[in-house]
């Protein structure tokens, strides 16, 4: 018998984040906008019954906005990263395993439960995240990820389930399947959700009974696992080692449209700076760059954009470095007379620190300072705030700085926006 996997996932987790600290938000519609305020990332059930659609940009929607008093709010990542660390604290206990799926959802292993009564262990679960955070959230239990995926969906839209569907059940497994479009399943694109419609498969369950040869003669091995996951069989167990990433990117729209070359590289050297902290937080260097920077493509103006990829020789996660090679990039491709409203640098070939390539005249005494600076510099980011130190290309200024004209305290994690109580 398999170990039962379990999915928790946070209901409108942005808007509970938010809820958690101003009461005042409770019971009324709250959406969260994405970089620039730009459209709806987030949506309370309250904005949903409202019709207010994921991805809806904010500008085309104020008139629903102001008729039902709708509050929108800019996006606060370090708000949300904070009681991600809080909830998963409160999940820890209840699992032996745990993998970080998403910022608002994670798999659980349940081996060493199999004993209890998983429905009550789950409730359990939540009423302590709940507890803990105020988050509500949704559990699915089954033997297979993409079963506790589809069970954490059944709980989240049937309130029979009460908060919590276990599809180990074969007969609750089969009525929740012949119900669940199979579009919405876990893992089945567009494409592939045409391609098997076509066959007459309409449902998850029909996904299901496919024979194995008819999906794998389709062309992908990612659709014969998931008919083997709807039979039960696990493809794979629980990733507690995160898989090495290939790729990173940081990239940013403006809070307005840039002009001038120097301010641009600011922007970039931020993102560059920003770029070089995450790979030394994985222990990663990176082989090659890329720079990007375009304009606005729907606005009525000149339009532009560029890309310019570079080597990394020898591959490094120094920041510095990265901002020297972005800003050749950045002269290569610069024109003059094109307002720019977006910029990122994207890094790649990247590998283990520890088995990175040596070149024939590298300067092992240099390196050592090097990665000396970057350590303290990250030390220093991360006791006195992100941007204490930084280069000085980034500047202090910031004008292309992106808007969050609406963006709530950091009530977790800045001293001076920790909330008062006076009696």
């Amino acid at each position: 018998m398999s170990t039962p996997i379990a999915l928790i996932d946070c209901n409108s987790y942005y808007c509970s984040a938010e809820r958690a600290f101003d009461p005042r938000l409770k019971g009324v519609p709250v959406v969260v906008a994405s970089n620039n305020d730009g459209c709806a990332i987030a949506r309370s059930d309250e904005a949903k019954a409202l019709g207010i659609k994921m991805g809806d940009p904010v500008h085309k929607i104020k008139d629903k906005i102001k008729a039902h008093g709708i509050r929108v709010l800019s996006s606060n990542y370090t708000l949300y990263g904070d009681m991600q660390r809080r909830v998963l604290a409160a999940v820890e206990p209840f699992a032996r395993d745990i993998e970080v799926y998403s910022i608002d959802e994670s798999f659980l292993d349940l081996g060493g439960f199999e004993d209890r009564d998983l429905v009550a262990h789950a409730q359990a679960m939540r009423a302590q995240v709940l507890q803990w955070t105020t988050i509500p959230t949704c559990v699915g239990i089954g033997p297979t990820k993409t079963l506790a995926k589809l069970g954490n969906a059944a709980a989240k839209k049937n309130p029979l389930f009460d908060g919590v569907a276990d599809l180990r059940d074969e007969p609750i497994r089969d009525w929740v399947l012949e119900r669940f479009p199979v579009e919405d399943v876990w893992g089945v694109g567009s494409a592939t959700a045409r391609k098997v419609k076509d066959l007459g498969i309409h449902t998850a369950a029909a996904l299901r009974d496919m024979p194995v040869k008819q999906a794998r003669s389709m062309g992908t091995v990612v659709l014969e696992r998931l008919v083997a996951e709807l039979r039960g069989v696990p493809a794979a167990v629980v990733e507690t080692i995160e898989p090495q990433r290939k790729g990173m990117a940081v990239t940013r729209s403006f809070g307005q449209p840039v002009t001038d070359f120097d301010v641009l590289m600011g922007a970039i050297a931020q993102y560059a700076m920003r770029a070089g902290e995450k790979l030394r937080s994985h222990g990663l260097v990176a082989g090659r760059l890329t720079v990007l920077f375009h304009t606005n493509r729907f606005a009525d103006r000149p339009q532009y954009g560029a890309s310019r990829t570079l080597s990394l020789h020898p591959m490094t996660a120094d920041g510095l470095e990265l901002v020297r090679v972005a800003r050749k990039g950045a002269e290569h491709a610069w024109r003059d007379g094109y307002a720019y409203t977006k910029a990122g640098v994207m890094l790649e070939d990247l590998v283990s620190a520890e088995l990175r390539p040596r070149t024939l005249f590298e300067d092992e005494t240099d390196t050592g300072r090097r990665e000396r600076l970057m350590a303290a510099l990250d030390d220093i980011n991360g006791k006195f705030g992100r941007f204490t130190a930084v280069p000085g290309t980034q500047g202090f200024k910031r004008e292309w700085q992106m808007r969050a004209a609406a963006k709530s305290p950091a009530y977790t994690t800045r001293i001076a926006d920790v909330p008062v109580v006076r009696a």
